[in-house]
C-alpha cells in the first residue's frame, strides 16, 4: 500500500493546528487547511502489512478500509478514496475531527516508528468530498412502508437513521434539545467540530434523503409534555433507543451544593447554544471571564472545558487528575496494538500553557471539600495529594492544600443513560444501568425496541457509536423484513 518503501523514506508529519494565540480569540475550528501533496506523502508511509491492524478490532471500530484509501490518496485518486471511506463510515467529517484515532495506536508501523497520519487523511478525504460536490443526497429508490422511531440524535442515532433510510424505511429522529446532533452539537465545542459548516451540512443531506427530524421532542412517560414512548412503540414498527450515557459522575464532597460548581456538560452545552443563538451576546451561558477556574477530570470533556474557559478569558486555570501522569511511551503492560496510554498534550493544554506559561494539569490529587465565600458561592477547593500503593489510593500526610476557585467544572465521565425513556417500557438493564441488549443483536427485552451506542455499552467514542448505530440499523432491517442487505 502506498509507496513500497515510503515508510522508510518519509517521516510522520501531522497537520498542525492553528497558532494557539490566534485560535484563543475565537470559537472557529482549530484545524488548518489540507495540503494534498503532503497528505500523499503521508499516505505513502502506509506499509503493505500482512495484517492491517489499523482496521481490526484493536484499531478502527467501524473497520475503515484504511490501507486502501491511503494508497488511493498516494495515487491522487481522491474520489475513489471517498467511496472506500463511505463504505464503512457515514460521517468521516466527524470522526476525522473528534476521534482519538485508535487506528493509529494499532498501526503496524507504530511498532518501531511514528504511526501513519490516518486521522488527518480521513478528514481531508471527507472535506474534499464536500468541496468537490461529490457528497450529495442519495434517497432510496423505493420505500418499504415500515417506520422506525429513533430516540436521540447523536452519532449512533444519526448513523442508524441514515442506514435505515437507505434501506427504504421511514426514520423519524426524536431529539429533546432544540437542535439535532446530540453529543455532536452540544457535547463537543465548536472549535473541535463546527456546527454550522460541518454538522448542519450533513444533516441537510440527510433531510434531502428523507430522514425526518423532530426537535424539542422529549420522549418519556407522557407527563410534563413528553411524548409517551409506549405510544411510539405501538405507532412505529420499531423503536431504536440511542439516548447516550447522560448521567454524569458526581463529586459528593462537602460544599457540592455551592453556586459555581457545575457539571462540565452544563457548561459546554450552554456555551454552544449561546454561541449559535447570538455569538454569546445573549449572556445565556456560564461565563468564566476573569474567574479562577478548576476543572476536575482529565479526559476529552475536561480538555474541552479548559479550551472554552480560556476563550472566555479566565484569570487562572487548573486541571485536577486523580491518576498519575502517564508515561511518555508505552509501558510494559500496554503493548501494541492496544490503545497507547501515554502522556499527550491536547489543544486545551497547549492553549493554557501559551496563556499562563505552564501545563494546567496536576496529577495524583483528590478534592476533599468545596469552600464557600460569604455569599454562598464557591471560592476554593481543599485537596490532598494521593499516591498509589498496592493498587489503592492513599492520602499523602501533610499534603493538604487550598486552591482559589470561582468556578469548578466536574468532568469525570458518565455513568449510564437516564431512565425516563426506558422505565415506562419496563426495559431490562445491565449491572451498570445501561439498556440491556446483546452486542450484534441490539434487541432489548421488549421485542420491537432496540438500543445502540453509549446507552447500551456505556460511555465510549463517537466512532463506536457510529458503528453500533449502523449495526443496529442492520438488525432492525432484518427484524422488519426477514433479511437484510445492510452492512
Amino acid at each position: 500500500m502506498g509507496k513500497t518503501t515510503g515508510f522508510m523514506e518519509y517521516a510522520r508529519a501531522s497537520a498542525p493546528y492553528r497558532d494557539a494565540n490566534d485560535r484563543l480569540r475565537d470559537f472557529r475550528e482549530i484545524y488548518t487547511g489540507h495540503e494534498p501533496g503532503k497528505l500523499a506523502i503521508q499516505g505513502a508511509r502506509c506499509m503493505d502489512c500482512g495484517v492491517p491492524f489499523c482496521q481490526s478490532d484493536d484499531g478502527c471500530p467501524i473497520h475503515n478500509l484504511i490501507p486502501e484509501w491511503n494508497d488511493l490518496i498516494y495515487r491522487d485518486q481522491w474520489r475513489e478514496a471517498l467511496d472506500r471511506l463511505h463504505k464503512t463510515n457515514n460521517f468521516p467529517e466527524f470522526t476525522g475531527r473528534v476521534c482519538p484515532a485508535p487506528c493509529e495506536g494499532a498501526c503496524v508501523l507504530g511498532i518501531t516508528d511514528p504511526a501513519v497520519t490516518i486521522k488527518d487523511i480521513e478528514m481531508a478525504i471527507a472535506d474534499r468530498g464536500f468541496e468537490e460536490g461529490w457528497i450529495v443526497a442519495e434517497p432510496p429508490a423505493h420505500r418499504t412502508g415500515r417506520r422506525v422511531a429513533v430516540i436521540g440524535s447523536g452519532p449512533a442515532g444519526l448513523a442508524a437513521a441514515q442506514q435505515l433510510n437507505s434501506a427504504g424505511h421511514i426514520a423519524v429522529v426524536h431529539e429533546r434539545a432544540d437542535r439535532i446532533g446530540g453529543l455532536l452539537t452540544y457535547g463537543i465545542p465548536n472549535m473541535k467540530l463546527d456546527k454550522t459548516e460541518i454538522v448542519d451540512r450533513r444533516l441537510d443531506i440527510m433531510r434531502q434523503e428523507g430522514v425526518e427530524f423532530l426537535v424539542n421532542a422529549a420522549v418519556g412517560d407522557g407527563s410534563g409534555g413528553s411524548i409517551d414512548v409506549r405510544g411510539l412503540a405501538k405507532e412505529f414498527d420499531a423503536v431504536l433507543l440511542a439516548t447516550g450515557a447522560t448521567v454524569p459522575r458526581d463529586l459528593p464532597i462537602p460544599g457540592r451544593e455551592l453556586d459555581g460548581v457545575h457539571f462540565a456538560m452544563d457548561f459546554l452545552t450552554q456555551n454552544t447554544r449561546s454561541l449559535l443563538d447570538s455569538n454569546l451576546a445573549d449572556g445565556n451561558y456560564i461565563s468564566a471571564k476573569d474567574k479562577d477556574v478548576i476543572v476536575i477530570g482529565g479526559g476529552d470533556t475536561g480538555t474541552d472545558c479548559i479550551g472554552t474557559a480560556l476563550r472566555h478569558d479566565c484569570s487562572s486555570l487548573v486541571n485536577f487528575e486523580l491518576l498519575p501522569q502517564p508515561p511518555a511511551s508505552r509501558a510494559s503492560n500496554n503493548p501494541w496494538p492496544t490503545w497507547p496510554v501515554i502522556f499527550r498534550t491536547e489543544y486545551g493544554h497547549e492553549e493554557s500553557a501559551v496563556k499562563f506559561g505552564k501545563d494546567p494539569r496536576v496529577y495524583l490529587i483528590s478534592s476533599t471539600e468545596f469552600v464557600a465565600n460569604a455569599n454562598g458561592r464557591v471560592s476554593g477547593i481543599r485537596t490532598v495529594d494521593v499516591q498509589l500503593k498496592d493498587g489503592k489510593f492513599e492520602n499523602v500526610p501533610g499534603s493538604e492544600r487550598e486552591w482559589p476557585a470561582d468556578l469548578v467544572f466536574l468532568a469525570m465521565g458518565f455513568l449510564r443513560p437516564e431512565h425516563a425513556v426506558s422505565d415506562p417500557l419496563d426495559l431490562a438493564y445491565d449491572a451498570r444501568g445501561n439498556y440491556r441488549a446483546d452486542y450484534g443483536k441490539y434487541q432489548t427485552s421488549v421485542e420491537n425496541i432496540f438500543a445502540a451506542g453509549d446507552c447500551r455499552r456505556g460511555q465510549s467514542l463517537v466512532v463506536n457509536a457510529i458503528n453500533e448505530g449502523r449495526e443496529a440499523a442492520r438488525e432492525i432491517d432484518r427484524y422488519l423484513m426477514g433479511s437484510t442487505e445492510l452492512p
